[in-house]
């Protein structure tokens, strides 16, 4: 067990065959049974469902975006109204991410410096810097339970010229974060980069172990590299990581990522896959990816999922979603997002479960063989 600024990491069982292991995550605003996943509600919302929604699907732990909610309402607004928990009606765990990434998203509307990153929004054209230090001032305003440190994400391809310049320049914003922050109510975690390359990312966890941060983070996957060499780079970057300390895995999140990443060490998991599929007519299933829109639902009566025990698949048929979907009604988005949820939040229980009872290997390979690369999906 360890205690740390704002959090306390509780570790339980571990796969006796794997780097996995289940845990418990204490904030102030309550636990979080790792390894989680956590929905992404990038500007103070998780898109087409309610706070208490979240919690009926199983949610403990939501992320929330820097950089959108630095541009509205603005982190003087959210603060003066309560923090973010408050704002949002989240009265559970909250972790803010550093903005990074959607910086590193605008292409030509930013520019990387030593001092920080200047960019302009996307909403208006109106000119920013975002310095280290004022990510951690923002999120501090915020008030989530775990914060991040500002980095750089590097593209890929990149050289490995780039990669290590773009590691050092992440491992320098991290040590002006950790002297900026203030608040000691807070978790920061340090974001392990290095592109693909793997001695890249062991000198940059090894760095951030030095500099001492709450937890870890691994970034800059999940950016068109292929899923082997996504799972290498995890591999080399949580046998790095400090046993005792939380280790979240950014932005990759297919159900096959979840599964390979527990399997690495990985506690925290976030991606906008189930939502955003979810809003597009995408749904997962324990058979695969059923596109809701084909006409072969047009009369079907079952639901998505008859192995799913979610709200949607409970009421609804396959016919009315893809009903709804073609009208381009509201309620088929929730829906079909309840649906996704929910599936992702019963991977992760499977996954627990498989841990504490040294079945992983079971698990894995009974999902290889229903969700496996090149089984066509269940579309059609």
């Amino acid at each position: 067990m360890a205690d740390m600024a704002g959090i306390r990491f509780e570790l339980g069982a571990r796969d006796p065959h794997t780097a996995a292991r289940v845990g418990r995550l204490h904030t102030s605003h309550g636990t979080v049974t790792t390894p989680a996943f956590m929905p992404v509600g990038t500007q103070g919302t998780v898109k087409a469902v309610t706070p208490e929604e979240l919690v009926q699907v199983g949610a403990e732990i939501i992320l929330a975006n820097t950089y959108h909610l630095y541009l509205r309402p603005g982190a003087g607004v959210i603060e003066e109204l309560g923090g973010l928990h408050v704002f949002m009606h989240w009265d559970r765990p909250l972790l803010t991410d550093s903005g990074g990434f959607q910086v590193y998203s605008l292409g030509a509307l930013r520019r990387i410096e030593e001092d920080g990153v200047r960019f302009q929004s996307h909403l208006d054209g109106s000119r920013h810097l975002l310095t280290p230090e004022q990510a951690i001032e923002i999120q501090e305003r915020l008030g989530a339970d775990i914060i991040m440190s500002l980095d750089e994400c590097v593209p890929y391809p990149a050289t490995r010229e780039y990669a290590e310049r773009s590691m050092e320049l992440t491992l320098r914003w991290a040590g002006r974060g950790l002297r900026a922050r203030r608040r000691k109510d807070q978790a920061l975690f340090g974001i392990v980069q290095g592109g693909m390359y793997p001695e890249l990312r062991a000198r940059c966890a090894d760095a951030l172990v030095e500099l001492g941060f709450e937890g870890y983070a691994i970034g800059g996957l999940g950016v068109g590299e292929s899923k082997a060499l996504l799972d290498d780079m995890v591999e080399a970057t949580t046998t790095r990581l400090p046993e005792d300390a939380p280790r979240y895995l950014m932005g990759a999140g297919t159900p096959e990522d979840l599964v390979e990443g527990v399997a690495r060490g990985v506690d925290l998991f976030d991606c906008v896959m189930p939502t955003r599929h979810g809003r597009t007519g995408l749904l997962f299933t324990h058979e695969g990816e059923l596109h809701i829109k084909h006409a072969r639902y047009a009369r079907d009566p079952a639901p998505v999922d008859e192995q799913c025990g979610c709200e949607t698949c409970r009421h609804y048929s396959r016919a009315y979603l893809r009903h709804l979907f073609l009208a381009g009604e509201i309620l088929g988005a929730r829906l079909n997002t309840i649906h996704n949820l929910a599936y992702y939040f019963t991977v992760m229980r499977q996954l627990r479960e498989a841990v504490a009872a040294g079945r992983l290997a079971e698990l894995r390979r009974r999902f290889r063989a229903e969700r496996g690369e090149g089984k066509a999906p269940c579309s059609g």
